[in-house]
């Protein structure tokens, strides 16, 4: 068939190539075994997880502190869970909380503007700054490992879609710092994994194929009649272009591959945020079944949206409170740090319940759990109220690379800020009592023992020796 370009509107195209390329990306490990292929053991993988509007963080001359605070009491191998960490300790010895470690480029900004940087680094900045980011965590690993898998990564949010710059519903950032769509609707995700697409699917993506072709033809022709900053815009169309050219090849490959065999009748695909605790469940739950059949080995979570907006902030009604974000300026309020740490703790509960999946789990293509070859991060980018410092941070995973868990990394020590909002200045404008260690040090550190040959990642200053 020969497509005439000046009869394609450009962003109906991208609309259906997307569709096109998306529809038939199904599969497992299963299948390329089927395809001849030889099987790899102890496949490495990441998680990423993140939680909005920080944690309870009081002083420790408040009485909630022993009781209610996020970190826990202690160092080392010698520490303590709070009422708030309580849920985790049936994992403990998998995992390691750190504190004192942020990103530089953001510890003076506002709290709910940093969800954008927290996989990135980057200097998204806040106020009428410029608005800049990189590539993220998850989407420089899935360069090194996303052709092995039918879906180079998976990107979700309890939001959905991109939200807006220092607002984002992703945590996910592309090569040039653009956010990637999260999906949010448990059904979609579990069709997009496991339910085979219709026989269309070899037709419409030729028709792609030729499509984008032309396009990159007719592109050419039209560059010798643009000026320099209209070809600088026009190359970063057309590097979309290609990366959809990736994809299509990539599906090509794929196509015939058959589906992963999942029983999926103990999930309720159909819920939404109104039942929290088991939507939150569902979606853990669909990233296991992701690793389990090998689908990919990159998934993102955002738990929640900063500054209590979107339907992220009612997941608080799984404990009897309305909204979440509130929880994290009433601690100035009887039983305030208790009803906030009662939320985290509920975060806990399902994020350990995930955990504990994994580790309960045989590694279906290797040795070991799917945990001691699944690497996860669990955190937030604030502690205290709206601070950009300490970040709140949890590793667990990754026992078959290296990983030694069961220990608190405790580098701010007692030398932290914290406290309830009493209404006057905030703790991310006040100066800071102790210096961070880059986050992006935990990052390097991470991508080098999921096997990608770098010694840095974002502004990272070295490795981190005691995980």
């Amino acid at each position: 068939m020969t497509w005439n370009m000046n009869q394609i509107d450009r962003r109906r195209f991208l609309r259906g190539s997307g569709i096109a390329l998306a529809m038939p990306l199904f599969g497992s490990l299963a299948t390329s075994i089927a395809r001849g292929a030889e099987p790899q053991s102890n496949p490495k993988r990441l998680g990423c997880f993140y939680f909005p509007d920080g944690v309870p963080m009081p002083l420790p001359e408040d009485p909630a502190y022993n009781e209610w605070a996020w970190f826990p009491h202690g160092n080392g191998s010698e520490f303590t869970f709070t009422k708030c960490m309580e849920p985790l300790e049936s994992v403990k010895d998998d995992l390691t909380v750190l504190s004192g470690f942020s990103h530089p480029k953001s510890r003076s900004v506002h709290g709910h503007n940093n969800a954008d940087q927290f996989l990135t680094a980057a200097l998204t900045g806040g106020g009428d700054k410029e608005y800049v980011n990189t590539i993220s965590l998850d989407q420089e690993y899935a360069k090194h490992v996303g052709d092995q898998t039918r879906f180079a990564s998976l990107v979700m949010s309890t939001d959905g879609g991109t939200g807006t710059a220092r607002g984002t519903h992703t945590i996910s950032f592309d090569h040039h710092g653009r956010p990637i769509p999260a999906e949010h609707r448990p059904k979609q995700i579990f069709d997009k994994l496991f339910v085979k697409s219709d026989g269309d699917s070899a037709r419409r993506l030729a028709l792609s194929r030729s499509a984008l072709d032309e396009m990159l033809d007719d592109a050419e022709r039209l560059r010798r009649s643009l000026s320099s900053a209209d070809q600088h815009s026009l190359d970063e169309y057309l590097d979309s272009v290609r990366q959809a050219e990736i994809k299509v090849e990539k599906a090509k490959r794929w196509l015939g591959a058959p589906l992963p065999s999942v029983d999926g009748s103990q999930l309720n695909l159909e819920l939404s945020t109104d039942e929290p605790r088991e939507y939150l469940q569902t979606m853990f739950d669909l990233i296991y079944l992701a690793f389990k059949t090998d689908s990919t080995r990159v998934a993102t979570y955002q738990i929640g949206r900063e500054n209590g907006v979107g339907r992220s902030d009612h997941l608080a009604r799984a404990v009897g409170f309305n909204t979440a974000h509130q929880l994290s300026h009433e601690t100035k309020n009887p039983d305030g740090w208790k009803n906030f740490g009662i939320y985290c703790r509920f975060l806990n509960e399902e994020y350990g319940r995930f955990i504990g999946k994994l580790r309960d789990t045989p590694e279906p293509a290797g040795t070991g759990s799917m945990l001691d070859n699944t690497l996860l991060l669990y955190g937030s980018a604030s502690s205290a109220f709206h601070l950009s410092r300490n970040y709140p941070i949890i590793l667990s995973g990754g026992k078959q690379m290296g990983f030694r868990h069961g220990q608190y990394i405790n580098h701010a020590g007692m030398n932290f800020q914290g406290g309830p909002w009493l209404g006057n200045g905030e703790p991310w404008q006040d100066e800071a009592k102790g210096e961070d260690v880059p986050l992006s040090n935990l990052y390097a550190t991470m991508l080098q023992r999921l096997g990608v040959p770098t010694e840095s990642f974002a502004d990272s200053t070295g490795l981190i020796e005691n995980v």
